[in-house]
């Protein structure tokens, strides 16, 4: 489901609760019903405004940890024999080359194929 449908899905109770609200307001006369039809819009021009703001908290896709670390490139900080260490987006991280047969020297560019835990499985750049 894409996000601002869930972010406008989730508001329909809101809308719901204020529209009653300001209804029975202009009911027992404690409101005009001009008064009470811009308090409504006012509150959907809120909810219009705030989803730019709020909208990376309804996205549930998103991988975390490691495993958002998958199709990044970083750098062979030693030889990789097939354990060592590279350095993607400024961290350092344990890595295996894939395959285990191949050695990958330092400062080679490598891609993160796979994550698992705290390890990542990585390929040289250029071999596919």
């Amino acid at each position: 489901m894409p996000t601002w449908l869930k972010y406008f899905l989730l508001q329909i109770p809101g809308w719901a609760i204020s529209a009653v609200v300001l209804a029975s307001l202009w009911y027992w006369q404690l409101l005009s019903s001009s008064l009470a039809l811009i308090g409504f819009v006012a509150w959907l021009l809120k909810d219009l405004f705030l989803y730019r703001f709020v909208r990376h908290a309804y996205e549930g896709d998103k991988k975390l940890g490691s495993a958002a670390l998958v199709g990044a490139r970083g750098v062979a900080q030693g030889n990789l024999n097939p354990h060592g260490f590279v350095r993607v987006r400024g961290e350092l991280w344990r890595a295996t080359a894939v395959p285990e047969s191949e050695v990958v020297t330092a400062g080679t560019a490598v891609e993160i194929v796979e994550a698992e835990r705290m390890e990542l499985f990585v390929r040289p750049i250029g071999n596919k």
